[in-house]
């Protein structure tokens, strides 16, 4: 974010219309007989938030989604010099949780599912957020473990898999980590996780290690440099001797993909009808990624489908980005608008199917959702 630039509260953020903000058509009003699913991630950069319904009811296939909601709270502010989160930072993250808050109860969410990931699995004070998102906001935040984490985000992907191919290796590139899932594909069975592994770098952890604001272009380099001997290693533990690299291709999840997939559509409004499950080939993407990394910050903040709200973590997120493909050198990208958030609502469709749903005329009071594994 540019420096000296007034940060935008969660209360603004769910009413401002950025350039090339990431939105999702809001549906109608659903029966409200039917579950209706929330899942909430609080990650190191963003609160994001998915309503959705199962399709027909509680049958088969992906959840619809009816809502969504996306605050820039900034959670991991700071939490690379001091170890904790900032009073400032945890404000604005129970300000966003206030706002999902109502959303659900207008919503009428039976079944709701909050989740915190590697800021808080950091902190020493995540506690003091935990303790809040519950007393002011009414949701109750588990923060989930890197395996877990890695999970949902496989599943929320796992239905881009190619035809032809026989896995992927998805990959998430987060706020305050990345996490990376080897898939193989199962004939007539759900896709089998072969290997996982969660890097302690993400996008926001990255750039405060260079700088933080108005990034320049001299530092990618050395964001690449550090970055580096952890993922050579992590290549080490996520290449079975069985492994083809011919038969697998990358499926990445994140705004450092999705972002660079408007960049190849020339895109200036954020499209997720075009973005998701697009697919690029290897030497597309580094042309994008050369062509990037060579701006400084206003050249950056220049890409229409970048901006100035997005042009200093952009670049550590091509770093992270290229590192990978240098170190799993496949000739097919795939591009996902989808993942941790759409990992937990599968999670919850499931939940919904073994539970007696409400018959219509008989409301329960809105706004009591049905406890989850993960949520209030």
């Amino acid at each position: 974010m540019k420096e000296g630039r007034e940060l935008t509260t969660a209360a603004e953020a769910g009413r401002k219309r950025l350039p090339y903000r990431r939105r999702r058509r809001v549906g109608p009003r659903v029966d409200a007989s039917g579950p209706v699913l929330a899942a909430i991630d609080v990650g190191t950069n963003a609160c994001r938030l998915l309503i959705a319904v199962p399709p027909n009811g509680v049958g088969g296939g992906l959840p619809r989604v009816i809502d969504s909601y996306t605050a820039s709270v900034r959670l991991g502010e700071g939490l690379e010099t001091t170890g904790a989160l900032t009073e400032a930072a945890i404000d604005r993250v129970v300000a966003a949780l206030i706002i999902c808050a109502e959303r659900l109860k207008r919503r009428g969410a039976t079944h709701v599912s909050a989740i915190a990931t590697e800021a808080c699995r950091r902190a020493s004070n995540t506690q003091v957020l935990l303790d809040r998102a519950l007393n002011e906001a009414g949701i109750r935040l588990v923060v989930v473990s890197p395996e877990e984490e890695a999970r949902l985000a496989a599943e929320g992907a796992m239905p881009l898999l190619g035809d032809g191919f026989d896995g992927a290796l998805i990959f998430d590139i987060g706020g305050g980590s990345t996490e990376m899932i080897l898939v193989r594909a199962a004939k007539d069975a759900a896709p089998e996780i072969l290997a996982w592994a969660s890097a302690p770098v993400g996008v926001v952890a990255l750039a405060e290690r260079h700088g933080h604001s108005n990034l320049s272009a001299s530092t990618y380099g050395a964001m690449r440099e550090s970055l580096r001997e952890s993922f050579a290693a992590l290549t080490r533990q996520l290449t079975p001797a069985d492994f083809n690299p011919e038969r697998y291709h990358l499926l990445g999840t994140s705004g450092t993909l999705t972002t660079l997939a408007g960049v190849k559509l020339g895109l200036t409004r954020y499209n997720r009808s075009r973005i998701d499950g697009l697919w690029l080939e290897r030497k597309d993407v580094l042309e994008i990624l050369e062509t990037i990394s060579a701006r400084d910050f206003a050249g950056r903040a220049d890409i229409p489908c970048i901006g100035a709200d997005r042009a200093d973590l952009i670049l550590p997120g091509c770093a992270i980005l290229s590192t990978i493909m240098d170190n799993w050198r496949f000739e097919h990208l795939r591009v996902a608008d989808r993942g941790l958030r759409e990992g937990l609502l599968i999670g919850l469709m499931r939940e919904a199917k073994t539970i007696p749903q409400r018959k219509p005329g008989r409301h329960r009071r809105r706004g009591r959702a049905k406890s989850s594994a993960h949520g209030t």
